[in-house]
Formats: structure tokens, sequence, C-alpha cells
């Protein structure tokens, strides 16, 4: 055994001077890298990896749950002062080098230092070169001075085509727009290929302030809308490629404003020769271009949600249209075929709702299909109609809603239904206030009571109502948490059947005494049988509530009576003969005892029941209070 580890020695001290002089190249190579490194210029220096984490905290986040790891580390925002010096002042200065091109214009006009051609040709060259020289700042990273020069020498040549246009007349119409138009899209294309808002919002303004640098005073309504149209549809394929909704917020404006000035100026009430045709065509072209940004090819996974897109847009757009082509039919005197517009306006949305896009934005385009076609119905419709459409029309919204609302149906259908349902009380509500005030615009000469279109819509009313009040029972065995609830609308519902059903009979049978107005005895006799029926309506409302084991009815009822008893003894027996006097009592004595006994026997079980005992047990009642 010695002789052997005499032997293993000499090697293992071999191998470790090995180790040794290869640790020592290692090193020495190391050395001369980082003399290397140091040697080299800062400004090509590489940036040295992030040390690592310790080992104890490397593993233990390693191990953690993607929700619960350490988020990135928000980034850092520039100072006040940062902000002001590099954003603010940027954009004083753009203002300030436009005002100083503009004073050079006019100072070379004044002193006639150069021509007119030179004039303009020192602008257009002096704007295109600030544009180029611009690309240089953004290439080294200065983003916001690189759009600020680009705005300042876009702003030049603007400036100058518009004067070398309308100050010395040097370029015809056609050639100043065509030049316009091709430093807009030249803003345009340096937007879409270097990503950046700002410039297409530069290109925006550009494209809007054309045509008002080069007004001169005519109508050209053709070649007008048909430039804004081309600027509308560019906006609106940026929006959908680069998802830059807050540029409608300038071109939807622009174009309001545009055909407003437009139509004050030469579409007035005076004017003869309307051209209604072309107009109609463009503003239906301006409606179908701003609804495209709401309708997306993309999963809703993918999309950049905005509300400019999902609701300020629809609407905005869906007045525009609306208020713009009511103005044009009733300024063309056109009526007739606003019905049918409103109609055709309400069937688009519908089916625009089966294309993808937001819930939002299908519940927006839901909500204007039902608003176009509620008004489509005061505008077809005249007289009574107008109260049978509005109480059709809610009936059928909440049908829909109530079957919407079903456990059957798909969770994205609960805000469409919820929706429906709002739409529908609102439609009910127009209904049900046509048939208070029916008289006092509609029929105040009806002389026939009961047999009249008055009481016949009143009597669709009350159905419309009923039916109403059925569908919110039925749906309530769905209730969810939206407001209002269906036992809400179904309550509703019925208070306002039951108030359709009194003012109606009320008012028929004033009409029964109407030819016998100044009547004493004749006013008599109107207001014993008022008295009588609003006693007789509320007994029947007692009785029903009663047989439904419904306190909501019993209530109702009981107000009644006791306004029809408060009526009785304090109008009605003022100037009664004591027969009269003596059978009105009667009667509404012998009601209110009947009604007494029935509450005091408890014949429907209402009152609460102490728990069953031994002794009455065998009498206590197979049901209880109301349910």
């Amino acid at each position: 055994m010695v002789p052997d580890e005499q032997q293993r020695q000499p090697t293992q001290e071999a191998r470790v001077a090995a180790d040794l002089a290869a640790l020592s190249a290692r090193v020495e190579s190391l050395e001369r890298q980082l003399a290397e490194l140091r040697a080299q210029p800062s400004s090509k220096s590489r940036q040295a990896p992030p040390p690592p984490r310790p080992a104890a905290t490397t593993d233990a986040e390693d191990h953690l749950p993607p929700d619960l790891a350490k988020p990135p580390l928000p980034k850092p925002k520039g100072s006040l002062e940062d902000r002001i010096g590099s954003q603010v002042f940027s954009r004083i200065g753009i203002v300030a080098l436009l005002i100083a091109t503009t004073l050079f214009l006019k100072w070379a006009i004044d002193n006639h230092y150069i021509g007119p051609l030179g004039r303009i040709l020192a602008g257009l060259i002096a704007g295109a070169a600030i544009v180029i020289w611009s690309e240089r700042f953004r290439r080294h990273g200065f983003g916001a001075f690189s759009y600020s020069l680009k705005a300042v020498g876009s702003g030049a040549l603007y400036l100058s085509l518009w004067a070398a246009f309308q100050l010395y007349h040097l370029l015809p119409a056609g050639v100043a727009l065509g030049a316009m138009v091709l430093v807009t899209a030249w803003n345009a294309y340096m937007a879409w290929s270097q990503n950046s808002q700002i410039l297409a919002a530069y290109a925006v303004a550009g494209a809007f302030a054309t045509p008002l640098l080069l007004a001169t005073g005519g109508n050209h309504e053709v070649f007008l809308f048909t430039y804004i149209l081309s600027i509308d549809t560019a906006t609106v394929a940026l929006v959908r490629l680069k998802s830059w909704p807050r540029l409608l917020l300038g071109a939807f404006p622009a174009t309001v404003a545009f055909f407003i000035g437009w139509y004050a100026e030469y579409y007035g009430a005076f004017n003869v020769g309307k051209p209604v045709a072309t107009t109609t065509l463009f503003i239906v072209l301006f409606f179908i271009v701003f609804v495209l940004p709401t309708i997306h090819s993309t999963p809703p996974e993918e999309r950049t949600r905005s509300p400019i897109t999902e609701v300020f847009l629809p609407l905005a757009n869906a007045t525009f249209v609306a208020l713009a082509l009511y103005s044009v039919l009733q300024d063309s005197q056109l009526h007739d075929f606003m019905p049918w517009v409103a109609v055709l306006f309400g069937t688009f949305y519908l089916g625009l709702m089966r294309l993808r896009q937001a819930r939002v934005a299908s519940a927006v385009h839901l909500s204007l299909a039902v608003v176009f076609l509620t008004i489509a119905i005061p505008l077809k419709a005249s007289g009574h109609w107008i109260t049978v459409g509005w109480l059709a029309e809610g009936v059928a919204l909440l049908w829909i809603s109530a079957r919407l609302s079903s456990p059957g149906s798909q969770p994205e259908e609960a805000s469409v239904h919820r929706i429906l349902r709002r739409l529908a009380i609102a439609a009910l509500s127009l209904g049900f206030c046509g048939l208070l005030v029916q008289p006092f615009w509609l029929y105040y000469q009806i002389d026939t009571a009961f047999l009249n279109s008055r009481f016949a819509t009143s009597l669709f009313g009350i159905a419309a109502l009923a039916a109403s009040a059925g569908i919110a029972l039925h749906a309530r065995r769905h209730e969810d948490t939206a407001y209002p609830s269906w036992l809400q609308i179904a309550g509703a519902s019925t208070i306002a059947l039951n108030l359709v059903a009194v003012l109606a009979c009320v008012r028929e049978l004033e009409t029964n005494w109407r030819h016998t107005s100044g009547n004493p005895e004749a006013d008599l006799q109107k207001s014993l049988a008022v008295s009588a029926f609003l006693m007789l309506y509320g007994a029947g409302l007692l009785a029903v509530g009663f047989w439904k084991r419904s306190a909501f009815i019993r209530w109702q009822a009981l107000i009644l009576l006791v306004f029809t008893i408060g009526k009785t003894f304090l109008y009605d027996t003022r100037d009664l003969s004591q027969g009269y006097r003596v059978l009105s009592f009667l009667g509404l004595g012998a009601l209110l005892m009947a009604i007494s006994f029935a509450y005091q026997k408890d014949w429907l079980a209402l009152r609460d029941h102490q728990p069953a005992t031994a002794s009455n047990v065998h009498n206590a009642p197979s049901e209880g209070g109301d349910q």
C-alpha cells in the first residue's frame, strides 16, 4: 500500500500544477479583454448585463404563479420642467414660426423686395426643406421636435399655395387644390409609415383647412362634398388600420360643420330648384362612412375598445343623419317621405346588429333602431294611432326582452334584453301619456259616449297594459338584478291599467251628460253616476285582490274607495234632495259594511296566525296569508 501511495503523489501534484496554469491563462485573457473595453470610446461602449438576482429570491420567484410575480416597473415620466420644455415650448414655437412666416410674406408684399413668383417659390422651398430637415431629428431620437418641424413646414406649404391662389392668382383652383391634396397625402403617408398619430392629426387638420383656404364664394356642392367624403374615407381607413379613434373627434365635427355652413348658405328656404337627390345622397354617404368604424372584422379579444367608436360616434352620426334629412325633406316640401326614412334607418340599425361589433356598440345600435321606429309612428300616424303604435311597440319590445332573458339565452344577450326592457318602458310610457292627454288635444267634440274611437283607444291601452303586466309576471320566474325589475314593471303596468280604466269610464260618463251642462239636476245625476261607478270599480278591484290574494291590488281598491267616500260626503251631497241623499248613503254604507264584514271574518286567512297548538291544530286554515 505504501509504494502505491508514493507513486500516486507525483501524479496529483502534476494535475494541480496544470490547473493553476490554466487559471492563470484565463485571468490574463480576461484582463486583456477588460483593458480593450476600457480603451474603446464611451459612445460605443456596450451596456453591461444586469447583475444576476440572488439565488434565494430567484428560486422563490421562479415558483410563484404568474399573477403574483413582480410587475414590470412603470415607465418613468418626465418632470414638469421636462414636459414644459419639450412639449409646451415646441407648440408655442410652431405658432410663432407660422406667425413669422405670415409676417414675412406680408413684409415681402409691402416692400416689393421680390416678385410674387419668387415669394411663392421661397415659401414652398422653405416648407419642403423644413419637412425634410425634420427627418434628421427623428432618426436621432428627437421625435416630438421632428413632428413640430413637420407641422411648421406643412403650414408654410399650405400658406404659400393659398397665397399663390388667392393673393397673386398664379395658380388655378384645380392646381392649388391638387398641390394641397399632395401635401395632405404626404403627411398621411408619413403618419402611417412612422406610426405617428400626431402627424395624422396634422394631416386631417390640413385637409379640412384646404377648402377654407381655396374658397371663392360660389356654390360647388358636388366638388366640396366629394373632397370631404374622400378625406373622411381616408381618416376612417387610418382609424381601422392603426386604431387611432381620436382622429374621428376631428373629422366628424369638421364634416358636420362644413355641411351646416353650406346648408345655411346655399340651401335656404328661399332658394328654388334645390338639389334634393344630390344632397340626400351625400348625407347618406357621410352616414355610411362613419358607420364603418363601429364594425370590426377581428375577434373581440384582439380589438382596441374605445368609447369614441362604440358610443360617441354612433349617437352623433345618427343625430346628424336624422336632423340633416329632416331639414332637407322639410325645406323641399317632401313631408310624406319622413316616416319611411325613419323606418328605413331603424331597419338598417337592426340589420347592423348582425355584423361583428362590440357589445356596447350593438346595444347602442339596438337603441337607435327602436328610437327611429318610435319616431316613425308620430311622423306617419295621426290621432289615436300614434298612441296605439307606441303601446303596441312597447308590448312587442317587452315580449322580446322577456324571451331573451330566459334561462336558455346566451350570456351576450343579457345587456341586449336589459336595453330592450328600458326601451319598452319608454314606449309604454309614451302610450300611457297619450291616453291621459288625448281628450285635451284630440277628442274634445265627441257627442256619443262609449261608442267612439277615444274609448276604443283606451280599451286598446288597457289591453296593452294588461299584456305588459302578464309578460312581466311570467318573466319574473327568471328574475335578474337589472333595474327596473320585472316585478316593478308588473306593478307599474297594473297601476297604469286601473288609472286608464277609471279615467276612460269617467270621461264617457261626463260625455253622456255633456249637453245638459248648466242643469243642476243633470249635474247631480252625473256626479252620482260617477261616484256609483267608482264604488263598483273599487269593489270589483277589491274582489280581484281577494281572489288573487294580492295585497297590492287590494290597496289600490281601498285608495279608490276612500277617494269615493270623500267625494260622496264632500261634493255629491251638497245639493242632493232628501231622497237622493238617503239612497246615496244607503248604497255607500251597504258597500262599506260588506267590505268590513269580509275583513272581520277573515275568509281568506289574511291575518297572521299563532303557531299551532293541541287545542287549535284542527281549526287552523289550510292556507296562509298573502303570497
